[in-house]
């Protein structure tokens, strides 16, 4: 399926890995130029070496920064233009554990990265995506967005926010052409998780294999696949929703959770 985004420049916060690096390279696939950020340099090197693909570019960036935003912006504008996609998958698991036991900074910490973060992206890059005509936003939230999880509560917050914040923004620059989604997904293959699933092996003194299965049974009853899901099923549901073929989709929440929440 073409869908209508060959020429376009897309921007990809947290594209070294994870759902964030699926999605370069499906939107790659679908002839767009991608510019891929994240903190580390040496991992947005290795990504873009897996990509191997002359309309990728990559910049280290923190999106906590104003002035490395400024910076990343100056660097796009000189080498490719204006963006007219921009997706939002930078993100960190935060603190965990009851709400007991998380402190302010646990709490400042993960809003700064997976609310303010992506709230500073799109003031930085918003007269970009509202100068063409035609523009996507689309965030990844979660499924903890609309099911949170009593050892999660900072994460939960942060993702309801991003929900409403996206909703919001979505009424503002329709008309001009700009519509803004989220795509949530639950327990994806990812290193974040990959991180989560270790720790609770350690803890419980089992394999990594069960630790995820237990988490499943225990965790995340109502994933119908009992399994987690893949980076490229996301990344697909991502491409969609940046697409033409999505040109009357606008406000949306899309879960790829495989049936996590629990509600319709």
């Amino acid at each position: 399926m073409d869908l209508g985004i060959k020429g376009k420049v897309a921007l990809i916060t947290g594209g070294a890995s994870g759902i964030g690096l699926a999605t370069a390279r499906t939107l790659l696939e679908e002839g767009t130029t991608v510019v891929i950020i994240g903190r580390t340099e040496e991992k947005l090197k290795d990504a873009a070496q897996e990509l191997n693909n002359s309309h990728l570019y990559y910049y280290a960036t923190d999106i906590t920064s104003l002035d490395e935003l400024k910076a990343l912006h100056s660097f796009i504008a000189k080498e490719i233009g204006a963006i007219d996609i921009l997706v939002q998958a930078a993100g960190t698991s935060g603190a965990q554990g009851f709400f007991n036991e998380i402190d302010d900074k646990g709490w400042v910490d993960t809003i700064e990265v997976d609310l303010l973060g992506p709230v500073r992206v799109v003031r930085e890059f918003l007269p970009d995506l509202r100068n063409g005509n035609w523009g996507r936003i689309v965030f990844v939230s979660s499924e903890n967005a609309v099911q949170p999880y009593k050892d999660e509560l900072p994460y939960d917050a942060s993702k309801a926010g991003m929900l409403a914040f996206s909703k919001a923004l979505s009424r503002t620059y329709a008309t001009e052409g700009l519509l803004v989604n989220t795509v949530s997904p639950a327990f994806i293959e990812t290193p974040m998780t990959d991180e989560m699933m270790k720790k609770r092996s350690e803890k419980l003194g089992v394999s990594f294999d069960e630790a995820v299965h237990s988490f499943l049974d225990e965790e995340r009853p109502h994933i119908e696949l009992k399994r987690r899901g893949q980076v490229e099923e996301v990344a697909s549901v991502i491409a969609f929703v940046c697409s033409d073929r999505a040109s009357f989709v606008n406000g949306a929440n899309y879960r790829v959770d495989g049936g996590s929440v629990a509600t319709i």
